[in-house]
Order: structure tokens, then C-alpha cells, then sequence
């Protein structure tokens, strides 16, 4: 890998540009998880591995780029959590279990359909997760990743791993277009957690670098502002924190 290392939302928009240049991806993607050309068969690949095979608790992003996999962990019985959409509500996950839905699975999985019929649930209400699958901008092979700026996944990992509801028996998966596998460092800040594992349209890859796995809710690197904007966190928030760029 490169030693040099851009600023994050430098990468960003380096690897939005791209896939839109290249048709990976519908026109406007730039401030979004890239809902990628592709996401079925990345899905489907995923879905052929043994860690997928032995999870029985799943948390899936929101983003239309994991629908695919949301889908086929409900198809195949597994008990699902989705966070809510800039987890802009109290009770910060959905619960989507396949025994109770009300619809089919290729509907429960729509993001849409998924605020309708599942429950929400806080994370006392929930068990542990044996493998997560989130959405990315980039992802390299050492594990390191960038979302798309807003700090949603690491904050979802933290109220997860702050709960026990995540551990090292846990797997952290990414999805994502070939493109978006990058052969650089990437930066990465205190907050940040890694991937152990990236599942493209053609490929698998096991990720060579030390976990990294922040524990808790880092709240000094976090603003008033964020806080605000995310029910869950100003329910739990200790004290304010000093302000931050993310």
C-alpha cells in the first residue's frame, strides 16, 4: 500500500467521482453509501461463507446498498437488526424478525418497508449480534474504511460494543462495488472501528490488519450538534463534550 494518506474527504470524493464516471452507480451519489452496481452478487457471495452461515443475529446499515443482504438474512431465518436511518430516533434499531413479519422478506428488507412493520428497540432490548454488514465509501485490505462522513456506523458499532452486544467472536463485514476496494492507507481517527471482512461482486477478502474496535461512545469526538441531531446519543449523553471535526 501507498504510504501517502489523503484527507478523508479528499478519498470521498475521489471514489464517488469514479463510480459515477464509470456507471457503477446512479448519478448523485456523492454524500451517500454508494448503492452500487452489483450489490445482489456481493450479497449472494457473502451469503456463501461459513461466518454467514453460522450467524443467527445480524445488524445491517440502512443503505440501499445492503438491502440485498438484509434480504437473504431474513430469507434465510436469521434474526435481524437495521439501525434507524441517521439513527434519528430514541430507540435507535429495528427489529426485523422473520418468524413474526407481517411481509414478505424481499419486502421487509426495503429500508422504507423495514420503519414500518419492524419493532425499534434500544440496545438492552437486544442480543448479541454474531455478524454485522455495513455500507462504505472505501474500505482498503487492511480493514480501514470511510463511510460517508457523518459518523452513523461507528457510533452504531459503539453503542453495540459499549452494550456487550458485539465481541471478538463477532464478525464486521463490508459490501461493496470492486472500485471501492482501495490499495492505499486510508485515515483513520480515534473513533473509527475496522472491517474483518469485504465482499465485492467478485470477490472475498480477509482483512490483514489488527482489529480496531473503540469500545464505548468516544464523546469528546463527538459535537453538541451531532449529539443533538441523534435522540439515542442525547439520552445518553454524560456531559457536552468539547467540539470536534470529524
Amino acid at each position: 500500500m501507498s504510504d501517502t494518506k489523503q484527507p478523508k474527504q479528499a478519498v470521498r470524493e475521489r471514489v464517488w467521482a469514479t463510480l459515477e464516471a464509470s456507471g457503477f452507480v446512479e448519478p448523485g451519489v456523492t454524500g451517500y453509501i454508494p448503492a452500487f452496481t452489483g450489490a445482489q452478487q456481493a450479497a449472494d457471495r457473502l451469503a456463501s461463507l461459513d461466518v454467514w452461515r453460522g450467524a443467527r443475529v445480524v445488524k445491517a446499515g440502512p443503505d440501499r446498498a445492503q438491502q440485498p443482504v438484509r434480504v437473504l438474512a431474513l430469507e434465510a431465518g436469521k434474526l435481524l437488526y437495521m439501525a434507524a436511518p441517521r439513527l434519528a430516533q430514541r430507540l435507535p434499531f429495528y427489529l426485523l424478525d422473520p418468524g413474526t413479519l407481517t411481509v414478505p422478506a424481499i419486502e421487509a428488507g426495503d429500508r422504507t418497508v423495514a420503519a414500518r412493520v419492524a419493532t425499534a428497540v434500544d440496545t438492552q432490548d437486544m442480543r448479541p449480534v454474531d455478524l454485522v454488514v455495513c455500507g462504505s465509501v472505501a474500505v482498503n485490505t487492511s480493514g480501514a474504511r470511510l463511510g460517508k462522513g457523518a459518523g452513523y456506523s461507528d457510533i452504531e458499532i459503539a453503542l453495540l460494543a459499549e452494550a456487550g452486544l458485539i465481541s471478538e467472536r463477532t464478525t464486521i463485514a463490508t459490501s461493496v462495488h470492486d472500485s471501492q476496494v482501495l490499495d492505499e492507507d486510508l485515515p483513520e481517527r480515534e473513533h473509527d472501528f475496522r472491517v474483518d471482512l469485504i465482499v465485492t461482486p467478485t470477490q472475498v477478502v480477509w482483512c490483514s490488519g489488527p482489529r480496531r474496535r473503540p469500545a464505548r461512545v468516544l464523546w469528546h469526538e463527538l459535537t453538541a450538534e451531532q449529539i443533538d441531531a441523534m435522540p439515542a446519543l442525547k439520552a445518553r449523553w454524560p456531559s457536552r463534550p468539547r467540539r470536534s471535526q470529524r
